[in-house]
């Protein structure tokens, strides 16, 4: 896979060109200040991918996206991100972006959602995932381009989250959705079961980590 870099943040656009040329199957062909400097390379180069910061002089990163997706349908593009704000990510999501990730995220996950790319899937960090469901966005993702757990939590699920870890309790939570406690209950043990967690602390660990609670 032949992957163009661009951002305009030249010490973080060098060590994001040195860290995804140590990853596999891939070739980091070329680094670009700004979505100009991307549209000129193109005129001489062939990639596959590019990864691009949201916010750049001149051209946004959004505004670049669709722009290949006019002149070079054949290019995917990864979108990073400082921002989970909801219109940042409609807009890119949008756009048409194969993902969308946050630069404070790790090697790992980099890895994970370039890899995802290549094979062919959309990658989306999980608070974006979150924020796509909050959105109503969802629909057009297909579920296997998903994460499982996300595919599995209903819509009230989400909300008896968002509830809990504003720290209500069952009773509180049951007389806000007009449900009984014991429905509240229920729903709480099947969240925790789906995401794999023991207790309400790691819910609010889980809700906090991943953009549901501010």
């Amino acid at each position: 896979m032949r992957i163009l870099i661009a951002d305009d943040h030249e010490i973080f656009l060098d060590s994001l060109s040195m860290l995804i040329a140590t990853f596999p199957d891939v070739e980091v062909v070329g680094n670009c200040k700004n979505a100009l400097e991307v549209l000129d390379f193109l005129q001489n180069q062939t990639i596959d991918l590019l990864v691009t910061d949201y916010k750049m002089p001149q051209m946004s990163g959004i505004e670049l996206t669709l722009q290949l997706r006019q002149k070079y349908p054949q290019i995917k593009v990864l979108m990073l991100s400082v921002s989970e704000e909801a219109e940042m990510i409609r807009e890119a999501f949008q756009a048409g972006v194969w993902g969308y990730m946050m630069k404070k995220s790790g090697k790992t996950e980099l890895q994970k959602a370039i890899e995802s790319i290549k094979n062919g899937q959309r990658y989306f960090s999980e608070s974006v995932v979150f924020e796509l469901m909050r959105l109503g966005l969802t629909d057009n993702v297909p579920q296997s381009e998903m994460p499982q757990e996300f595919v599995q939590l209903t819509e009230r699920e989400i909300e008896i989250i968002k509830l809990i870890t504003n720290e209500l309790s069952s009773q509180e939570i049951a007389e806000k959705l007009f449900i009984a406690p014991k429905t509240v209950e229920t729903h709480r043990h099947n969240i925790l079961k789906k995401l794999g967690l023991k207790n309400t602390v790691g819910l609010t660990k889980y809700a906090l980590k991943n953009g549901l609670v501010e």
